[in-house]
């Protein structure tokens, strides 16, 4: 029974009708059986068009029997495939399944949207009317640290042979060639549209791209002929622009040098992937600078525009490399995002870029993107005798083993693959790698559903 109240003032006046009976004996009365008095749950809030939440399961993906991409199906539908032996399971992480007979390969046209990034990648695929499929991928960004590990490994292998011919200008770059950093991030972004396209019938693909002037952001007022010349312009060396963008006063005392010795400080060190950029240096007294690392004091960083050079680089790259691709811009997706009145994310922001509105929205995926073959010095039990670790292990962290027909999930492996480890970082336990049933690894991309 509905309650009866005063006269509401704020009822919405531009809300869509509740769906009701087309009976007429049900419709009947068109005004109260009250004069001026109206029930407080009579309309509705908010427009019934609207988004309506987050599903609460994901789909499974349907292959053909031919291997090509399907509509995704329910999960009950799909259990139902399975006893009765329809289809069979070939994926775990997403689920996916492949049919075991023929059938139409009737499809809809699915639209699927990437928010490109330099440390996250939002993905989306709708159709006109739900959202089949959404996430973000975490990149690792270690790239940088590994070729530094590498670079220490192969001195210290090189170190122990004899003499060798120097080898170090007979090397050549291939056109369009990247740092390996960028290779990679650019790198992931094609892997996961394709792994997508495999699961769906992706018809048309939208990529979010940026294109920032970077001298602008640092400098406003830049213009004309002055983005030929750069910080250093007119300065005999990067001593005398520090001395005279610091008025000849050191960075961490704030006195002037008066003839003292200079040295120059990396703000964000070098060994932390800091660049040798006017930005990231600041002049200090030889004293200053002692103290500064006998005492482990931080200068603020400075702003970083790696993220912004990364999306310079590779907004052109995706024309070559994704046929019939669609570029859109940031400032698209932030009118139409505020117009649906969603929050700012990965998600959303593929959402909308893949041409979603009132879609029914899925649960999203997060993705972490791991490395797979760690170079690793191993000692014996004594701690002596350092080795590298040259072969892959049969089980890699994040991978999923069974013991007993109980699952867990791989943490590492120790004593040259005898023994796996499971359970929390603080309280690991193992098994023997003899006991375990069965694996399954989770490849470079590692999903939680």
């Amino acid at each position: 029974m509905q309650q009866l109240g005063k006269k509401l003032k704020n009822v919405p006046m531009d809300t869509s009708h509740v769906r009701s009976s087309t009976s007429s004996s049900l419709n009947r009365v068109q005004r109260l059986s009250e004069e001026n008095m109206c029930c407080f749950h009579n309309n509705p809030e908010v427009n019934h068009s609207q988004h309506t939440g987050r599903a609460i399961n994901p789909l499974v993906y349907v292959l053909s029997k031919e291997g090509n991409s399907l509509m995704p199906c329910s999960q009950a539908k799909a259990k139902k495939l399975l006893k009765k032996g329809a289809c069979r399971v070939i994926k775990r992480f997403p689920f996916t399944v492949q049919l075991n007979f023929e059938c139409g390969n009737q499809v809809q046209k699915v639209t699927l949207g990437i928010d490109s990034g330099y440390e996250n990648i939002g993905f989306s695929a709708v159709t006109e009317t739900k959202e089949l499929i959404s996430g973000i991928v975490k990149l690792d960004g270690k790239t940088s640290e590994r070729l530094t590990e590498r670079r220490m490994y192969r001195r210290i292998r090189r170190n122990k042979l004899w003499y060798r011919k120097p080898r170090f200008l007979n090397r050549a770059r291939k056109e369009g060639w990247l740092s390996p950093s960028i290779q990679r991030r650019y790198d992931t972004h094609l892997n996961i549209i394709n792994r997508l396209k495999k699961i769906l019938p992706i018809s048309e693909t939208i990529i979010e791209v940026a294109n920032f002037d970077i001298q602008k952001i640092m400098n406003p007022d830049i213009s004309g002929t002055d983005y030929q010349q750069g910080s250093l312009y007119e300065y005999q060396n990067m001593r005398s622009y520090l001395m005279a963008r610091e008025q000849g006063k050191c960075q961490l005392c704030g006195k002037d040098f008066k003839g003292q010795s200079s040295h120059i400080h990396h703000c964000k060190q070098r060994s932390e992937s800091g660049s040798n950029r006017p930005e990231n240096l600041v002049i200090l007294h030889e004293q200053c600078h002692e103290k500064l690392h006998k005492k482990g004091l931080k200068l603020s960083k400075p702003k970083s525009y790696k993220s912004n050079t990364f999306m310079n680089i590779i907004n052109k790259k995706f024309y070559q490399d994704i046929p019939d691709v669609k570029i859109t811009y940031g400032n698209i997706t932030f009118v139409d995002r505020n117009n649906l009145g969603l929050e700012k994310s990965h998600v959303n922001d593929a959402f909308v870029i893949a041409k979603g509105t009132m879609q029914k929205r899925i649960k999203e995926i997060d993705i972490k993107q791991v490395h797979r073959n760690n170079r690793v010095l191993q000692l014996n039990r004594k701690g002596f005798k350092p080795s590298i670790k040259r072969k892959k292990s049969k089980v890699n962290p994040y991978d999923l083993f069974w013991v007993n027909g109980k699952q867990y999930s791989c943490k590492g492996m120790f004593n040259k693959g005898q023994y796996i480890t499971y359970g929390s970082t603080k309280n690991k336990e193992y098994f023997k790698f003899s006991d375990v049933d069965r694996i399954y690894h989770q490849g470079s991309f590692v999903w939680n559903m």
